[in-house]
C-alpha cells in the first residue's frame, strides 16, 4: 500500500498481501485472482507475500501498465500529427529479451527488457507486446504474445503464461502466440492500409522479432518506421508513486547491505570477501540481484574508475571504495562509499574525503533550483577545484576555466545520470535538460589521485568518491540513499565497532 505523507510517498510493507493469504481475509476483501493456475511468473495467488490485488509486479497495478501504454499511443500520436505522418495508423512493437546461454544449456540469469517490462510487467522471454491504433471507434489495441505451448520445457523449465490467462492478468485487449506475430502484422497491414511501424531497430534484445519485423518491411514495401525508444524513455523518466516506493526500497536495501560490509572490514580482507558480503546481504534482503558488477577497489587501485576485478587484498590503512546496488522488482539502486579499512583516515584521507563530501552535499541541495545534469557536472568541476586550491592540491589562478579543468583531470567522470529501471537509465534522454520533479538522478563527485598524478606524493593512491541517489520533488531533493552513512564520524565508528565484535 502507498500511502502519502509530507509530500513524498511511502509504501507501507506487505502486510495487505499477507492478509490475503487467509480464506477469511479474501471473502473479507472480496479479492478475484482469476485463475488459480500458476502462470509464468508471480501472481497475487502463488505469492500473496509479493503481490496484493490487482498487481502484476510488486507495488504496480495493471492499471497502471495500462495507463503507460496509453500515454505511449498518446505522445507518438501527437508527433505523428506534428510532423505530418503519411498516416493516422500505428503499430509499435516493443520484444521481450531473449534467454542467453553461457554454454550448452546453461542460461545466464534472466533479465527483462526494460521498454518492454515497462509497459507490459511481464517476466518471460521470447514473447513482444504490439500495440495498434486506428482512427475507427475503439481502436486502440494491446495484444501480448506468449511463448507458444511446450509441454516438454514446461517440465523443464516451469509453466508459461498462455494466451487464455494474460488478457485479465495483464490488462491487455488480447493475447495470441508468439509464432502468430508474422500473420498478425500482416493482417493488421491488410486492415488498416497505410500504417506507421514503431520499432527500436538499434536494439539487440530480440533478434528474432527483429527479423520478424524486417520481413514485414520487405513484404509490405513499407517506409514509415521509426523508433519507439525516445518516447518510451520520456515516460520512464518520471517515476510513479509506486515507482518512487520501489525505489526508495531499492535503496533502503542496498544502504544496510553496504553499512554491514562496512561493519564486516577489517585489514587483510579480499575485495571479492566484501563483494560476497555486499551482495548476500542485498539478496538477503529480498534484492533478485545486484545491479550492476560493483567496484570493490582498495588502496590505489580505487583511482581506477571502473575497477571490477575484486581480487586483492586491503591492508592496513587503506581505503575501501564501493560502488554498489541492487535491484528490487525492477528498479535499481546506485550508492558509493569510501572508507578505511582499519577504521581511521589518515590526515590526508580526511582531506580529500571531506572535500569530496562538502561538494556532494552543496551539488544536492543545487538541485532544488532545478538545473540541468550537465550543469550540475560544471558546478561540481569548479567546486572541486576551489576546494583543491585550498588544501594545496590545485595550483592558485584566478581564471574558473583552469580551476575546472584542473578538477576534471582528478575526476573525469560525469557527476550524474538518471536512475530507475536501469542503472544508467533511460540513455536517450539528453542530460542538457533540466531535471524536473519525478525524476530521480545520482549525485557522485569523486577525486582520483594515481601515482603518476603530479600533485604532492602524500595523496598518491587516494581515491574517493560518494554517490547518492536523489528524487527531484517540488519541495527540493530527496535522498533516496539516506540510510547509508557517509559522515567521517559515523563510518569510522561502524568499522570500529565491526572489528571489536569480529
Amino acid at each position: 500500500m502507498i500511502s502519502l505523507k509530507n509530500g513524498l510517498y511511502f509504501y507501507q510493507g506487505n502486510n495487505f498481501a499477507k492478509q490475503l493469504c487467509t480464506k477469511a481475509a479474501r471473502s473479507k476483501y472480496k479479492c478475484d485472482f482469476g485463475s488459480k493456475k500458476a502462470l509464468g511468473q508471480p501472481t497475487p495467488y502463488t505469492h500473496p507475500h509479493l503481490l496484493g490485488e490487482n498487481e502484476v509486479t510488486p507495488m504496480i497495478k495493471k492499471e497502471e501498465y495500462q495507463c503507460r501504454r496509453q500515454k505511449l499511443l498518446e505522445l507518438i500520436s501527437d508527433y505523428s500529427l506534428k510532423n505530418n505522418a503519411p498516416s493516422k495508423n500505428h503499430m509499435i512493437v516493443v520484444p521481450a529479451a531473449t534467454k542467453q546461454y553461457m554454454s550448452d544449456k546453461i542460461p545466464y540469469i534472466f533479465r527483462q527488457n526494460s521498454d518492454f517490462l515497462y509497459l507490459t510487467g511481464f517476466q518471460e522471454p521470447d514473447t513482444c507486446v504490439v500495440i495498434t491504433s486506428t482512427q475507427s471507434p475503439g481502436g486502440h489495441r494491446t495484444t501480448l504474445f506468449t511463448r507458444d505451448r511446450d509441454n516438454h520445457a514446461e517440465l523443464w523449465d516451469g509453466p508459461r503464461t498462455h494466451p487464455e490467462d494474460a488478457p485479465e492478468f495483464f490488462g491487455v485487449d488480447q493475447s495470441l502466440p508468439i509464432s502468430e506475430l508474422p500473420n498478425f502484422m500482416a493482417s493488421f497491414r491488410k486492415s488498416s492500409s497505410c500504417v506507421n511501424l514503431w520499432y527500436d531497430f538499434e536494439s539487440k534484445v530480440n533478434m528474432e522479432t527483429a527479423n520478424t519485423v524486417r520481413d514485414y518491411l520487405k513484404d509490405s514495401g513499407n517506409k514509415n518506421f521509426d523508433s519507439p525508444r525516445n518516447f518510451i524513455h520520456k515516460l520512464r523518466l518520471y517515476k510513479s508513486p509506486a515507482e518512487i516506493a520501489l525505489m526508495q526500497r531499492s535503496c533502503d536495501i542496498a544502504a544496510k547491505s553496504i553499512v554491514e560490509t562496512m561493519s564486516f572490514s577489517r585489514p587483510g580482507i579480499g575485495e571479492n570477501q566484501l563483494f560476497a558480503k555486499v551482495d548476500y546481504e542485498c539478496r538477503a534482503r529480498g534484492a533478485e540481484f545486484l545491479a550492476y558488477p560493483p567496484v570493490v577497489a582498495g588502496g590505489n587501485r580505487a583511482t581506477i574508475i571502473h575497477y571490477i576485478n575484486n581480487n586483492q587484498l586491503v591492508y592496513g590503512n587503506e581505503l575501501v571504495l564501493m560502488d554498489a546496488g541492487c535491484e528490487y522488482h525492477g528498479y535499481a539502486s546506485d550508492i558509493t562509499r569510501t572508507w578505511p579499512v582499519n577504521g581511521k583516515f589518515t590526515d590526508c584521507q580526511r582531506e580529500i574525503y571531506e572535500v569530496v563530501l562538502e561538494v556532494q552535499k552543496e551539488l544536492i541541495q543545487l538541485c532544488a533550483k532545478m538545473p540541468s545534469l550537465d550543469t550540475l557536472f560544471e558546478c561540481m568541476c569548479l567546486l572541486l577545484g576551489r576546494k583543491l586550491q585550498e588544501i594545496g592540491i590545485v595550483g592558485v589562478q584566478p581564471s574558473d576555466n583552469y580551476i575546472m579543468k584542473a578538477a576534471y583531470q582528478l575526476c573525469p567522470h560525469h557527476v550524474s545520470h538518471y536512475l530507475g529501471m536501469d542503472v544508467h537509465d533511460t540513455p536517450s534522454i539528453s542530460r542538457n535538460i533540466k531535471i524536473e520533479p519525478g525524476m530521480v538522478i545520482t549525485i557522485e563527485p569523486g577525486i582520483y589521485i594515481s601515482e603518476k598524478s603530479s600533485v604532492p606524493k602524500q595523496y598518491h593512491g587516494i581515491g574517493v568518491r560518494i554517490e547518492d541517489d536523489v528524487l527531484i520533488t517540488v519541495n527540493g531533493p530527496v535522498v533516496l540513499s539516506r540510510k547509508c552513512p557517509k559522515e567521517i564520524d559515523e563510518i569510522e565508528s561502524i568499522v570500529c565497532e565491526g572489528m571489536t565484535k569480529s
